[in-house]
Formats: structure tokens, sequence, C-alpha cells
């Protein structure tokens, strides 16, 4: 029984009791006064009869007359002379059983006063003796009306007293279960506050689980902090504060390799002759022009969701969009950029030279590198501002139109030309965490199986996410249904799907509906979360009664921001491959990944790296503390 229930109970059996004892106490209260009033009235009466039979000369046959009449009344129970020697001369009891009350209440409280008694004289001798009794109806009478009126009185009571005994227990729930709440809350990492009761006993409850919640939240965002700086030593120039050469190459190759991606645009920027700048304008006013110019490019990189700029080596600085569809513009927009940076310290000299390549899925960095690398040989041969672009997607047969892309995505939902393809997600000692479960579709029925980077940015756009998403997470349930030895399976969800109502009602039903919910790993990206960070906090809330795991893939590219994710109540991290990559050369890194590590361990969360290429990476996140990894070197452990 709950503890409200239990407090419930005792204030209803509390006030039962006292209402009960209460009338209890009056009831024979009354019954004593009426008793003592029906002995007083017994005693007067009969001396009034006694006196006014001795003054009459009494005898029989007159005293019997006087009685009778006296008794025909019918206010006695009972009347009775008796002779000097006890005999009886004459007797009237009552024969009727009516009374002003209940008969049971008449059982239940039974009246029984003192009779009265008087002498009767004849001059100076004694007649004889009265024996009086009063009928005690009107008594029972008075009684029942005053225990019935006491207790229609002590029952509006006991209701007044049991809706003001709710109104307080209410008072004191509410409190207990925001406290009971916040404690659910801490056991699903969730660190959150209440608000503070005015109750004193509960209010000191209140203040030190919220001061728990904010140790835990403090320390929590001090070791973010302190981790967000190691992370940015070693993944960030100093000078500007943009990506450094070897995280900007790490970055290249997870978009290069990445299953959901779809090429995208490399912009390498070159700051014209950095050596004359340099003496021309002193070291410091350098600084400043390179900070400047970072920035610029950092301010075009924010336009883009996974943007990405970087300071490769002195002169040259790198910009990196993934999926971008038509470079161009992107291109002209930055030469302006940073010709108007430069020319505030260099008015009278060419100071950038841009080049671009746009790039497919499943190209080589070195060849992108190389073609970008050639352009900007180009446009700086020419000795002036300016950009030179190499497209190397002039293979792609995609479609072009939307309406294309969107018939063509329809009609493989409604054929079902759709299919996961699974890859292993181990730990570390070797057992099977859960399959990752990429989407494939094919356009046509002899076609081959495309790779969502294929479709998926143009499903964005079309905002055909949800139906993809899922088609998805149903594949998923059939394929764990079939498989109950599977230990999980992972489906991401696009960012785009959460903003709608409708698709997070749909995924709901579907996974009440739907059996092996409880091995069934959701996660959505890093940068989706944040852009989308309130629809994704409903669909956790909304999902924490399925059983389903929620997780964050490519962790770790906004670190900084992890403080916002420290009450959704998620079950594992997935860290970007960026941060893999060559991990066993890269101490910052080791680092950063070891505290990132212990950080969500501390919250409950499992850590999976993600784009693992060599057994020496491997062995470096067992050291590090993860718990489990995908990628080229993750061998499948069935």
């Amino acid at each position: 029984m709950s503890m409200y229930r239990q407090l419930w109970l005792a204030i209803m059996v509390s006030t039962l009791l006292a209402l009960a004892g209460s009338m209890l106490a009056s009831m024979f209260s009354a019954r004593s006064y009426l008793e003592s009033q029906l002995a007083i009235k017994n005693t007067d009466n009969a001396t009034a009869l006694a006196l006014s039979l001795s003054q009459s000369n009494p005898d029989p046959v007159m005293v019997e007359l006087v009685v009778t009449s006296l008794f025909d009344r019918g206010h006695y129970e009972m009347i009775r002379v008796t002779d000097p020697s006890g005999a009886t001369l004459v007797e009237r009891i009552a024969s009727d059983n009516e009374w002003d009350a209940p008969h049971w209440f008449v059982r239940l409280l039974p009246i029984k006063a003192e009779a009265g008694r008087a002498q009767i004289s004849n001059g100076w001798k004694q007649f004889g003796t009265v024996t009086l009794v009063s009928h005690s109806r009107f008594a029972y009478g008075a009684l029942w009306k005053s225990a019935y009126e006491m207790a229609l009185a002590l029952a509006i009571a006991g209701l007044v007293g049991g809706y003001l005994g709710s109104l307080v227990l209410r008072r004191l729930k509410g409190p207990l279960d925001a406290v009971i709440e916040q404690a659910k809350a801490i056991t699903l990492r969730r660190f959150v506050t209440i608000d503070e009761p005015k109750v004193p006993e509960l209010r000191q409850l209140a203040v030190a689980m919220n001061a728990t919640v904010g140790r835990l939240k403090s320390m929590f965002d001090e070791e973010a902090d302190r981790l967000d700086a190691v992370r940015r030593e070693a993944n960030c120039d100093a000078l500007t504060g943009l990506a450094n050469r070897s995280y900007f190459m790490a970055r290249l190759r997870e978009t290069v390799a990445a299953d959901d991606s779809s090429g995208g645009a490399v912009f390498i920027a070159r700051l014209a002759n950095l050596a004359t700048v340099n003496q021309t304008l002193g070291r410091d006013a350098t600084d400043e022009l390179l900070r400047a110019y970072g920035e610029a490019l950092a301010e075009v990189a924010r336009k883009y969701p996974e943007g990405l700029a970087a300071r490769l080596n002195g002169a040259d600085f790198a910009l990196l969009v993934p999926a971008l569809a038509s470079p161009q513009e992107t291109a002209h927009q930055l030469l302006q950029s940073l010709v108007q940076v430069a020319s505030a310290y260099l008015p009278e000299y060419p100071s950038t030279w841009l080049g671009c390549g746009h790039f497919p899925r499943g190209v080589e960095t070195a060849a992108i590198l190389a073609q970008v690398d050639a352009a900007l040989a180009a446009v700086e041969a020419e000795g002036r501002n300016g950009m030179c672009l190499v497209d190397m997607r002039q293979g792609d047969e995609a479609p072009r139109s939307s309406e294309e892309w969107s018939n063509i995505i329809r009609r493989a939902l409604e054929q079902r030309w759709v299919r996961l393809v699974s890859f292993p997600v181990a730990s570390l000692d070797g057992g099977l965490i859960h399959r990752e479960c990429p989407l494939r579709l094919m356009f046509d029925p002899s076609g081959e199986w495309q790779p969502a980077g294929r479709f998926l940015p143009v499903a964005e756009r079309l905002r055909l996410t949800p139906q993809l998403d899922l088609a998805a997470v149903a594949l998923g349930l059939d394929e764990l249904e079939a498989k109950p030895a599977l230990p999980g399976l992972a489906i991401n969800l696009s960012a785009s799907s959460l903003e709608l109502t409708e698709f997070r009602t749909e995924l709901r039903q579907l996974l009440k509906r739907r059996s092996g919910t409880s091995r069934l790993w959701l996660e959505v990206a890093e940068s989706g979360v944040l852009a989308h960070f309130a629809a994704f906090r409903e669909l956790c809330s909304e999902l924490r009664d399925v059983g389903c795991k929620l997780g964050v893939e490519h962790f770790g590219r906004q670190f900084s921001e992890i403080g916002r994710l420290h009450d959704l109540g998620l079950d594992y991290l997935k860290v970007d491959g960026s941060f893999i990559r060559g991990l066993d050369q890269n101490i910052g890194n080791q680092t950063f990944l070891k505290g990132l590590s212990t950080i969500a361990h501390g919250i409950g969360l499992q850590v999976i790296a993600e784009g693992v290429t060599s057994a020496a990476e491997l062995q470096a996140l067992g050291l590090l503390g993860f718990d489990g990894a995908t990628g080229p070197a993750v061998q499948d452990p069935s």
C-alpha cells in the first residue's frame, strides 16, 4: 500500500474514531442526565400523589379510582400502592411497547431511572406506600433526536474534515511525487531540479536533493569544460581556433567513407605571399590578419550543419562542407569574404587564392586533395585574386530533379525495394553488442542497392525521411522478431523526422504494438540532436516507457554542447571516427577520449567508437575505457 493511501486511511480511521468516541460520550452523558431527571420526576410525582391521597381520607376504593384515573393519562409505566404490611392494594403497569425511538436504539442505550416512593397517611396512621415510575418513551425520543442530530452534525464535520485532510495530503503528495520523480530521473541519468515546497520538512528534503543534483551537474560541467579544452588543444589551431590539419584530414576521411555520406566539397584558401606580409606588417598585425581570415572562413562554415573550417599550415586554410549540392555560390561568397578581410590589411596586393573540389562518396582522400591543390596552383599562377573549381562528380548519373527523386523514393517504399545492411558493433573483448543497420534503397528492380548517402540528402530536402525511418524501424523489428538470439539492432533516425509530431506518434505506436523493442537501439546524429533539441527531448520522453535504447552517433564534434544532454536519459554515445583516426599516435585525443569515457560512465552511458580502422586503434580504445567499437578493423563475432 502506498504511503499516500496509508496516510489517507490513517486520517479516515482517526476521524471515525474521534467522531464515534465523541458521539458515544455525548450519548452516555445525555442518558445519565435523562435518568437523573426521570428519577427526580418519579420522586416528585410519587410525593404529589401520596399527599393528594392523604388529604382525602383514603380508602381502598377511592385510592383505586385516583390511581386508575392518573395512570390512564399515559405518562407512567407503573403505579403501585401497597399497605403497611407490603400487600398490594392497587397496581397499574403499562402493557404497550411503543417507543419514540427505534427498538435497536432502546436496547443499545437502556434508560433505568430509580422509581419514586412516598408514604400515604390517614390522619396519624400510615395508610400505605406509593411506588411510581414515569414512562421513558419521551426520554428515549429526546435521546434519539439528540443522537440523530449529533450523528448528522458529526457526519458533516467528518466530510469537511476528510476534505480538508485530502487537501493537506494533496499538498504533501505533490512535493513527494516531485522528489520521487527527481530520484527516478537521477537513475535515468537525468539531472533535474524541483521547486521547493512550502512544507518545512519537505522543503529540507527538496533542498538536499536539489543540492545533490546541483553538485552532480556542477561536477559534470566542470569535467566537460576541462575535456573541451583538451579537445581544442589536440584538434584546433592555437592562433585562429580553427581545426588543425590532423583533425581536418580525419574529418575528410570520415566524410568520404561514411555510409550516409553523399560526398561534398573541399575549399582550400591560401593567403598570398605570407612571408612578405609578415615582413611588411609585422608579427602582431600578421597574426591579427590570420585570425580575421580564419573567422571569415568559420563564419561561412557555421552556415552548414556539418561545415568545418581549418588552418592547414601557415598560409593555407580549408573548408569542408559535406553534402553540398552546388559549391559555386559558396565559393564566390567565401572568396569575396576573404578578399574583403585581407584588403583591410593589404589594399594594394592580391591576397587570396581559392581552390575547390566537388567530390562524391568513396573517392580517395589523396585524389581529392591532389585535385584541389592543382586548382589552387592554377589560380596562384595567374597572380591575382581568384578561384578554380574542380568537379569530380561528372560521372554521377543520379536524377537531378526533385520530382524524379520523389518518385524514385516513393516507388521504392511502395514496392518494398528497401532493406537493411548489417555491420557489427562489438565489445572490446570480442562480444557482439548490436548490429548497426543502415538502410539501402533500390531505384529499379534490376538496379543496385544504393547507400544512404545517395538518397538521404535528397529525402531530407523533400521531407521524405519520416517514411524512410519508419520503414527502417519496421525492417529492424522484423529481424529482431525473426532472430531472438540477436542481442540488438541499431537504426539511425534522421533529425528532420524528429520535428514532426506525427512521426513521433507513429513511431511510438509502431514500437508499442511490436515485440523485440528492448533490443532495438535508436540513434540520431549529434548535429541533428543539437539542431532539433526540443524535438529530440520530446522523443526521449515519449519513448521512455517503450523499452528501446536511445543514443547519439557522431558524438564529439560539438562536445562543448554536452551539458545539454545531461537530462535526456540517453543510453549510449557513439564517438565520431574523426577522433579515432590515428588515436594510437595522438596523445591529445587519447586524453580527451579517456575523460569522455569517464564522464559518460559516470552518468551510466555506454561509449562506442566509430570508424575504427586498425588494431592499434582498437588496443588504444581498450586502454581508454571504451565499451565497444565499429568500423573496418572490427571483426564480426558471429
